[in-house]
């Protein structure tokens, strides 16, 4: 097992030339930290033998997965010790690790291991202005996946994201944190921070015997706004629907924008589905009215689902899935509304 490298080692042309070429790409994201930490870990999947990489940010005694690519997918906003792991010692010791084996090696977090599917894996601390705020690692399911090339590529890319986040954020540290947990169109959090409080709420709910909701929304017509009006439109109907979530929310709710154009809600106690429906309806409320874009009144309108714990499922990816499904299904018959209008204007 190798600790670290210190020596210079030989990458091939081909895949330092695809590090100089990333540069670029990570610049245009600007201050999306956690876009950054997403657009390494899946060149990392490209440049190496790995199934599965990933960004974990130190908060307090944990690492938490704030970017994932790969077989590390599932794993987003999930927490796991610093002590006892691979990725806690990289950080305590600021060295990069390699693991060839992670069932015979003494320094990993067994069970995390196999509960990812782990059987090697190289971990990279991250500094941000000489602190350590995290890792960025790569795994494998099969022992023996990576080797020196390997680690000197993953360091290289940590270098990147390291220097992202110094620029993103000013040389302030809580504004790292931020920027890595937050969507930096609207200002909600992202999907990152939205599945590490969804697996918060749900431990509390078991543990309490209480209820909590989800609701899911998609946006309708943004295409249309894009195509028509410019993707400057497009971003403003991004937030002013996300203004709209926020402006009835509840302090002890969580909104997130989980990705494009679609939002996710946590609604962190409910009584009944009449709770939920009552939400739901709110929300399909608030999109009813137009919204002004450099003089013209543009349509803001959502497809929204919900889902209930533990009346409509028991786990927290299940519970995604139904209010998925119950999104889907409102799409599928505003699509027949909207045909069935367009040719009563036909005829």
């Amino acid at each position: 097992m190798i600790a670290h490298t210190l020596e210079p080692t030989i990458i091939d042309s081909g895949r330092l030339l695809q590090v100089i070429e990333a540069q670029p790409h990570i610049v245009r994201l600007g201050l999306d930290v956690a876009g950054v930490m997403s657009l390494a870990a899946e060149i990392a999947m490209n440049l190496t033998s790995a199934e599965g990489a990933a960004v974990t940010l130190a908060e307090g005694d944990e690492l938490v997965y704030r970017a994932v690519a790969g077989a590390a997918q599932p794993h987003l906003g999930t927490r796991m010790p610093c002590r006892g792991s691979l990725a806690g010692l990289s950080l305590q010791v600021g060295v990069a690790l390699r693991c060839n084996d992670a069932e015979t090696d003494s320094r990993v977090y067994r069970e995390s291991c196999r509960k990812v599917g782990i059987r090697s894996m190289v971990v990279v601390p991250l500094y941000h202005d000489d602190e350590p705020v995290g890792v960025f690692g790569a795994f494998s399911r099969t022992c023996d996946a990576f080797d020196d090339a390997d680690v000197a590529i993953l360091e290289l890319m940590g270098r990147l994201i390291a220097a992202s986040m110094f620029h993103a954020t000013h040389n302030k540290l809580g504004a790292l944190f931020h920027r890595a947990t937050h969507d930096p169109l609207t200002g909600l959090a992202n999907r990152s921070l939205f599945l590490d409080r969804l697996r918060h709420c749900h431990e509390r709910a078991r543990r309490e015997q209480t209820k909590f909701g989800v609701v899911v929304l998609d946006m309708d017509g943004m295409k249309q706004i894009n195509d028509r009006w410019g993707h400057r439109a497009g971003d403003a109907a991004l937030r002013e629907l996300a203004r709209r979530l926020q402006h009835h929310s509840r302090s002890s709710d969580t909104l997130a924008r989980l990705g494009g154009d679609e939002f996710g809600v946590i609604l962190s106690r409910l009584s009944d589905r009449a709770d939920l429906l009552a939400e739901v309806q709110r929300a399909s409320r608030d999109l009813d009215r137009a919204f002004d874009f450099a003089g013209n009144q543009l349509t803001l309108d959502a497809s929204i689902g919900g889902a209930m714990y533990p009346d409509d499922a028991d786990e927290i990816h299940a519970l995604l899935d139904r209010a998925d499904q119950a999104m889907y299904q409102q799409k599928r018959l505003n699509r027949e509304r909207q045909r069935s209008a367009d040719q009563n204007v036909a005829s």
